[in-house]
């Protein structure tokens, strides 16, 4: 057994609760507490991936004994076959268990939430706010792939058609844990649409991904804000609202600041812009014990500051390249488009490493 006797304690406990749910979930006086059956159903599917990685680690353990058992047959064919199944029984054994110090790495509890999306232009002037609205795009059609709805909660337009700003919900099971890596500096390299010499520019966007905030997480007291009506201002055209239905919000504890015009009206600009609030809050809120918590926690490098250049997109090599992992495709044209199968991965397999890094020391 390669599993220490603390991690194996922990594990039967993790299958007796598990056990325990189960008969819960067929008592008829849980299955009439609808807010009571839900939560114990949740725990129940939480702990089912465990489970049943405990119960292949047991199997295969038991097997590994059976063939060593076989090693001194007087057979040499048979003893011949139980050393190739023992040692193949001690790699699916070590990769069980390597699994299961994954499962059993803290959970992020934003995990399974939604995503309030914020892109920015940065340095690059129009070309950056195009390619703003490039990478806005790439992350709305991943969202398509994925299932997920999409809510543009507010834009600010360039000249050009770009966006300056744009800020959109993505709501799907799971859409944090696929998108928390998104955070920093995406850079451009290409030559504009205004280049008239075929130069390549360089140009950057700042991509923030936020867990949408609950109610019950982030509490926003009327007194704390001060609310601004305006008129609405843009490029221009038949969708620019005549009439003082933007919305200005400003968090005076802390400073923050949110505006929303994309609706004419001024409740749905008002609700938007104090979804985007929470959410901007919340981030702060965990930011800030994430900085006070031990150096263990701060090794986790790249995982949501968003002052750091995370990626590059070459369009004349048709080149991406992830800088945290080394990690480089020449698939821009199908990542743009939003098929980001073989980036994610990668890196959330990286980062899990790390945690587990981490944990060990």
């Amino acid at each position: 057994m390669a599993l220490n006797a603390q991690l194996w304690q922990k594990l039967k406990e993790i299958e007796e609760r598990y056990q325990a749910l189960e008969k819960d979930l067929a008592d008829p006086h849980i299955l009439a507490d609808g807010a009571a059956y839900k939560k114990k159903a949740k725990e129940h599917a939480d702990l089912s991936e465990v489970v049943e990685a405990f119960a292949k680690y047991q199997r295969a353990d038991r097997q590994i004994e059976e063939s060593r058992q076989l090693l001194d047959d007087s057979d040499p064919e048979m003893a011949e076959l139980a050393r190739n199944e023992l040692e193949e029984g001690k790699e699916r054994l070590s990769a069980i268990e390597d699994t299961l110090h994954l499962l059993l790495l803290p959970k992020d509890p934003n995990d399974d939430k939604n995503v309030i999306l914020e892109v920015r232009a940065g340095t690059g002037g129009e070309e950056a706010a195009l390619f703003a609205a490039d990478l806005f795009r790439m992350y709305l059609r991943f969202a398509e792939r994925q299932g997920w709805k999409t809510e543009m909660l507010s834009s600010h337009e360039s000249a050009t058609g770009g966006f300056k700003e744009v800020i959109a919900l993505i709501a799907g099971h799971g859409a944090y844990s696929q998108l928390k890596y998104e955070s920093g500096v995406h850079r451009v390299q290409r030559v504009p649409a205004t280049e008239n010499q075929g130069r390549v520019h360089t140009s950057a966007v700042t991509v923030a991904v936020l867990p949408e905030a609950e109610e019950v997480e982030v509490d926003i007291k009327p007194d704390d804000l001060r609310i601004d009506v305006f008129r609405s201002s843009g490029p221009g055209g038949q969708h620019v609202n005549k009439t003082d239905s933007a919305v200005r919000i400003t968090h005076l504890p802390t400073g923050l600041v949110v505006s929303c015009q994309d609706e004419k009206s001024q409740h749905k600009n008002k609700a938007k812009a104090l979804k985007v609030l929470s959410a901007r809050l919340y981030d702060k809120m965990l930011t800030e014990q994430q900085a006070s918590e031990a150096a263990a926690r701060k090794s986790q490098v790249g995982t949501g500051d968003r002052s750091e250049r995370i990626r590059t997109y070459n369009f004349p090599q048709s080149r991406v390249s992830d800088h945290r992992i080394g990690l480089t495709l020449y698939k821009l044209e199908d990542i743009m488009d939003g098929d980001l199968s073989e980036m994610i991965p990668p890196l959330t397999a990286h980062f899990q490493a790390e945690a587990l890094k981490s944990a060990a020391t």
